[in-house]
């Protein structure tokens, strides 16, 4: 049984009858269309050994979207990545790559910083 699906808040027991638990569904982000995200692409090497990674900030949308979009980068790529506290990191220097694919595919308003 898995005990997160459960979770009433930390109540265990309530002796009113019509209590109901309060579980809030958490509100599903609606991801913006292509040509109204504002990305912003930039080269870091900071606490990261030295090594470059892409990153690419401002995506808004759902975990999942972000996701798909994390995949076809690193795929047309060739490199690894992921996305992390709201941004989405792309192992290496490809800012001219990323910027080519996603204007290619609608993002328009994307910027190198």
């Amino acid at each position: 049984m898995n005990r997160k699906s459960n979770n009433h808040s930390g109540i265990v027991y309530s002796t009113d009858p019509s209590f109901q638990s309060d579980q809030t569904t958490s509100p599903t982000e609606t991801t913006l269309p292509a040509t109204d995200q504002l990305l912003k692409i930039r080269l870091e090497t900071k606490h990261r050994a030295g090594k470059a990674v892409t990153l690419i900030e401002g995506f808004i949308g759902s975990q999942q979207d972000k996701d798909v979009l994390v995949k076809q980068l690193k795929n047309y790529c060739g490199t690894g990545g992921s996305s992390k506290d709201g941004e989405i990191l792309i192992q290496g220097d490809q800012r001219e790559k990323v910027m080519l694919w996603l204007q290619k595919n609608g993002y328009i308003k994307t910027k190198k910083v």
